[in-house]
């Protein structure tokens, strides 16, 4: 067959060969042993996308800046770029097409320094965007809905190879072990995968899906029959991509370490069955802060090791790139990670030569040892359950108009319920729908945001959770409907649009969406909805508690979690502070309102670890960037449930001993301050 790279030229420039660098490093004598994905907690990102306007690539990339660079940072790993979604490629190939402006193989340098230094090295690699492969062959190229394959237009649309196709067989992994082998490198990144999938409508999945669905036409549109099964395939698809290069690299490198970019997070929510190393992902979305809770949480549900890349560079959508985060942002983002057992990176960007200026080291380094400080206490930690929320994937992928995340507004039912109830205190765990059964019965508590449809399986679940001795939390008028017989709920007429004012002691605040009407025979009715500021008449029930077997539930038919997502009002809080309260008491309790302040619960080594993360003036969307100075709290008292006096209370990572008291199952204590991230750790 004829690869693209057959009919490449080289300029006549002298640059040092991938395979020699390769045998140099396997060769190094007293060379430090790399850690393996698993076990490595800080790494930093490079991406260049090479591409033909590139005339210096690798110019100004030697030994003594990448060695200046990982002295002064000491990551475990290192990703540098080795194609990105233009689909040149950054070094010297006989089996693609490399980029004309190469100087110098910056991968070598780059493997030959790391090497000496027991850092792992992993490229980065775009996989379903390949720009270049669908210029030379169009026909390996999506087809679009008019039947067309794709072209390329603005960005990247128009480069999405279809997963149908010979790509991947008879380029993508070809170039993935070529590198893998040329360079010694330890693993592979691989980018411009499930965010960059669309519906692919060639002859192959129309074969498909006429096979599964008896239908002659494809839809195009999530009102046509089919279109649920017809995003099915797209990601079935999809699956068999990611499974054809992990075991092609596997086989022919033993030890290779292989992801896909955001696979197994939100963004792809279904349990790992490709076996995938690790689970990465780079949060480019803002706020970042609000994103790294969410795949934190999710991430860490999967049993894979893993971590999330912060960009070092805050930017918006009109602009692109602004400036250099403060260190003060990326450590709020950092901690965020770090709290649920995850390891952190930063991606930066070099210069089209490969420069790595020195105020980009200085912040790396910063970060760095941000991240140390608290590795002993942090890295591979275990959650102890408190509250979980359900995550639908369920729901995604049948109501979303896409193939994977992210999901906009789609997935705002989760994020306004992880919000709202971090700031209302609790220590939050996000459950994939297809961990539910398994996971349940740790969690006393468990939240259903007003997901549209979780389905008869995760209901049952929770019914018979309930049933057992659970304490549940059910939000949205269709949930409501889903549950009504399973815990007798008194319902009447079909969901429709209304508007209601919830009040508390300092005002009103209006939740408006899809709501259901409790019968007037519903008892335990928990909370009342008004349609105007007179509190005195006219009160609707809006949420109603229900004993059920052993447990009990409380139900609120609307859209608040929803809402929350994007209006954070102190009185959507006090309202789910009232519909928990009877519910559940947390293990950790601070004196005062703190909703800027996240509590989180892990153990690791029998010890008990409470974080406590400021994210006070954390950024708030694309235009609202943190200001570089994050208010103190000053003194924070708290209260930690524990069958017995602790040994010690340690404040971490300052070694600061607490002092306090214990009585009635409970210590007590105060922090005399919190910046950004600190550790209780509680010795038994």
């Amino acid at each position: 067959m004829t690869h693209i790279g057959d009919s490449m030229k080289f300029s006549r420039r002298t640059f040092v060969v991938g395979t020699a660098a390769a045998l140099a490093a396997r060769g190094a004598a007293g060379a430090p042993a790399r850690l393996k994905r698993a076990d490595c907690f800080f790494g930093l990102h490079f991406d260049l996308h090479p591409n033909d306007k590139d005339t210096a690539l690798g110019r100004d990339v030697s030994d003594a800046m990448v060695a200046h660079l990982l002295e002064s940072c000491k990551p475990d790993f290192i990703q540098y770029d080795s194609k990105g979604h233009v689909g040149y490629l950054g070094f010297p190939s006989k089996t693609g097409m490399s980029a004309p402006g190469i100087v110098q193989d910056s991968l070598a340098i780059w493997r030959r320094v790391t090497a000496a230094h027991g850092v792992a090295l992993y490229n980065h690699f775009s996989g379903v965007l390949d720009g270049l492969a669908i210029e030379k062959h169009p026909e390996w190229a999506r087809v679009a809905p008019d039947g067309e394959h794709a072209r390329a237009a603005n960005g990247t649309s128009g480069w999405e190879t279809s997963l149908f196709g010979p790509y991947v067989q008879k380029l993508m992994i070809p170039e993935l072990i070529e590198a893998a082998l040329n360079y010694d490198l330890d693993g592979s990144w691989v980018d411009g995968e499930c965010w960059a999938v669309k519906p692919d409508y060639c002859d192959a999945a129309r074969e498909l899906f006429q096979k599964k669905t008896g239908l002659s036409t494809l839809p195009k549109k999530p009102e046509d029959k089919g279109w649920i099964e017809f995003l099915d395939i797209q990601r079935e698809a999809f699956r068999q991509h990611v499974r054809q290069y992990v075991e092609a690299l596997h086989k022919a490198r033993p030890g290779f370490q292989i992801t896909s970019n955001w696979i197994y997070s939100t963004s792809v929510p279904e349990r790992p069955e490709i076996p995938v190393d690790y689970i990465s992902g780079d949060m480019a979305d803002a706020p970042q802060v609000q994103q790294a809770r969410m795949e934190a949480r999710y991430i860490s549900q999967c049993g894979k090791p893993w971590d999330l890349f912060s960009w070092g560079f805050d930017k918006d959508s009109h602009y692109g790139y602004l400036s250099a985060k403060p260190a003060s942002e990326l450590q709020q983002e950092a901690s965020v990670v770090l709290a649920q057992g995850g390891a952190f990176g930063v991606y930066y960007g070099p210069t089209r030569s490969g420069w790595i200026d020195d105020r980009i080291v200085k912040s790396a380094s910063e970060a760095s040892r941000y991240c140390r400080q608290r590795q002993r206490w942090s890295h591979r930690s275990e959650s102890i359950p408190q509250v979980g929320v359900l995550y639908s994937g369920r729901t995604l992928y049948r109501t979303a108009d896409q193939v994977f995340g992210g999901w906009g507004g789609k997935a705002a039912p989760a994020m306004g319920a992880v919000e709202m109830l971090l700031s209302c205190g609790y220590s939050v765990d996000l459950i994939p729908d297809w961990k539910m059964a398994e996971s349940a019965a740790a969690y006393p508590l468990i939240v259903v945001p007003d997901w549209q449809d979780i389905g008869d399986e995760v209901a049952d679940t929770l019914a018979s959770y309930v049933s057992n001795g659970g304490r549940l939390v059910v939000f949205g008028a269709e949930n409501a409907s889903l549950f009504s017989s399973r815990l007798d709920l008194r319902l009447k007429g079909q969901a429709s649009h209304r508007a209601y004012l919830v009040a508390d002691e300092f005002g009103f605040a209006r939740i408006a969406g899809k709501w259901m009407e409790f019968d007037a025979a519903q008892p335990g009715i928990a909370a009342y909805g008004y349609g105007s500021t007179d509190t005195r008449k006219d009160g609707v029930p809006i949420a109603a508690a229900v004993s059920h077997g052993k447990g009990s539930a409380v139900v609120c038919p609307g859209p608040m979690t929803s809402l929350y997502a994007t209006n954070t009002s102190h009185i959507y809080r006090s309202l789910a502070r009232t519909l928990l309260k009877p519910l559940f008491t947390p293990m950790v309790q601070l004196e005062g309102d703190h909703p800027d302040l996240e509590i989180v619960l892990r153990r690791k080594d029998g010890q008990t670890l409470v974080h406590l993360i400021n994210l006070e003036g954390a950024a708030v969307n694309d235009e609202v960037h943190q200001s570089g100075a994050v208010p103190h709290t000053g003194p924070i008292r708290l209260r930690i449930r524990l069958p017995k006096p602790p040994s010690k209370v340690v404040l971490e990572p300052e070694g600061r001993v607490l002092t306090g008291k214990y009585a009635a199952g409970e210590w007590s204590g105060e922090l005399p301050d919190l910046q950004i991230h600190s550790i209780v750790r509680v010795s038994s």
